[in-house]
């Protein structure tokens, strides 16, 4: 089996690759010439470091053969010219010279050569040495373009992530709003238990696409770096208690209580109003999503600390196992609720990332079979 270096090779075509030839001897040049052209690269050639300069220019070689020692500009200078200019700097260079001191060596390398040759050369280690820089060319090549497809893929993926979410995000806002006012308004008996029903899981599944439509819009925002944060100083006991109203109409078809807790005094954050909302939301849909019918969520907010305070949603519901709670704000998993409600894991993820984003954390804990409480660390705002 071939290893990657053999692939690489394999797939290298020398007459796509061009090497300048620079040295103002001219039995030089045309032996260089011979030797690579029988290899079958292009060949330009250059007899002093000015018109060195204007050929990497014009020519624009995927590699340079130097020669140290020439009358109007040595090699290290030519090559200290180069480097300098944006359209020559990434070109390889390999030094040709008769100086073998370390010190000659060491400037070489420090003005950016690649390699250096000793003249006189032998001919399998002079196309060994241009084969070898050739390889690396060709292999920056791939990672380029590979780069290039990774980030079209990307944007493109993103592009239509954001599509999805935004055009559809609307006309889902206002058909849950609808089927909520009608499961909510028109009692069973007088549309039958059985359009009833149907009535009902199309507003839980209603909720559950704009949530997740909600989510990955901001997810969206976020990863591309569309979603700005900014914080201002905010008292929860003026924000949570709007989010959990929200949840009262959800909680009341599954018969579970929610138990808002209010801190005594204020507790002021310093946190971007929609971020923290959007977790505590997420929190809250897990928290009724996960809870049997009957059962209860408890919201509490307190002093974590001086330097944070905690919201926790706890509910009574199934649980997580011990092995998905490490990894339960990363792996983003589908998971399913008490009455099948199928979850994208989507929210976990950016609950973690809005709480980062804030100068916070993210946290759970539970028992399988009794109940889980999730919470964030909030900064508090400084004195």
């Amino acid at each position: 089996m071939q290893d990657n270096g053999e692939k690489l090779e394999s797939r290298i075509n020398k007459s796509d690759y061009k090497v300048l030839i620079v040295d103002d001897v001219v039995s030089n040049v045309l032996l260089l010439k011979i030797l690579l052209g029988n290899e079958k690269y292009q060949i330009c050639t250059a007899n002093c470091g000015n018109m060195c300069i204007e050929q990497a220019k014009a020519e624009k070689p995927d590699l340079i053969l130097l020669d140290v020692m020439m009358p109007d500009i040595n090699g290290f200078d030519t090559a200290t010219i180069l480097k300098k200019d944006p359209s020559t700097a990434d070109i390889p260079i390999i030094f040709l010279t008769a100086l073998n001191n370390p010190s000659d060596l060491v400037h070489g390398f420090q003005v950016g050569a690649s390699d250096f040759l000793t003249k006189p050369f032998n001919k399998e280690e002079l196309t060994i040495r241009v084969f070898h820089q050739i390889k690396l060319v060709a292999a920056r090549r791939i990672i380029e373009k590979q780069n290039a497809e990774l980030r079209a893929t990307i944007s493109n993926r993103d592009k239509m992530y954001s599509v999805i979410a935004h055009d559809l995000r609307s006309p889902m806002a206002s058909i849950r709003m609808v089927l909520n006012l009608v499961v909510n308004a028109v009692p069973a008996d007088m549309v039958g238990p059985e359009l009833f029903e149907l009535l009902d899981k199309a507003n839980k599944e209603s909720e559950e696409v704009h949530d997740l439509l909600d989510n990955l819009l901001k997810w969206t925002k976020s990863q591309t770096g569309r979603l700005n944060v900014v914080t201002q100083d905010l008292d929860l006991n003026d924000i949570i208690p709007g989010v959990v109203d929200i949840f009262e109409m959800i909680a009341m078809t599954k018969n579970i209580k929610l138990n808002y807790q209010a801190p005594g005094s204020p507790l002021v954050v310093r946190a971007d109003n929609d971020m923290l909302k959007t977790i505590v939301r997420n929190f809250m849909s897990n928290a009724v999503k996960f809870s049997p019918e009957g059962s209860s969520v408890e919201i509490t907010m307190r002093k974590e600390n001086d330097e944070f305070a905690k919201i926790s949603i706890h509910d009574h519901g199934v649980g997580i196992a011990p092995e998905r709670i490490a990894g339960i704000f990363h792996k983003g998993d589908t998971t399913y609720g008490t009455s099948g409600e199928e979850g994208s894991g989507l929210g976990l993820q950016l609950c973690a990332d809005f709480a980062a984003k804030n100068g916070g954390d993210v946290m759970a804990e539970s028992v399988l079979g009794e109940g889980s409480t999730f919470s964030v660390l909030v900064p508090l705002k400084k004195d």
